[in-house]
């Protein structure tokens, strides 16, 4: 019962990470062109061109630390498993390639969203590997 709390934790403390830094963080620094609407694929994807770089910049690190911060908590709920780790870390991993898959993006958006949810990966199975007790 506790590996499948620690997956719903960690799922939810990713997706609020991933909120925090996209929406909030990035979002607030470098607002969206007048009458944007970011819940509107549509829009999103007929002008990402008016997106701001930086906003572009804060959805990249939002995908980052997402999955690692939702890794990192999973294993130390889970303290004896690293499989919520790994299912948080898939799902996050999965959500940002449908997301790259789905919206046009300029290569250099692509390459990094990809390769930083990867980096991500990596750094929250470190992360929750020291959070799992040897028995």
């Amino acid at each position: 019962m506790k590996n499948v709390i620690a997956t719903i934790v960690g799922f939810i403390v990713a997706s609020v990470t991933v909120y925090v830094f996209e929406s909030l963080i990035g979002h607030n620094l470098f607002p969206l062109p007048e009458g944007a609407n970011p819940m509107d694929m549509e829009w999103i994807k007929n002008n990402m061109d008016q997106i701001p770089m930086g906003s572009k910049i804060f959805v990249v690190i939002a995908h980052f630390m997402g999955i690692a911060i939702g890794m990192f908590v999973a294993g130390l709920i889970s303290k004896t498993s690293m499989i919520p780790a790994y299912i948080v870390g898939g799902l996050m991993v999965a959500a940002t390639f449908f997301n790259i898959f789905m919206l046009p993006k300029e290569l250099w958006f692509t390459i990094s969203d990809g390769a930083l949810a990867f980096v991500g990966f990596l750094a929250g199975t470190s992360l929750a590997k020291k959070q799992i007790t040897k028995r």
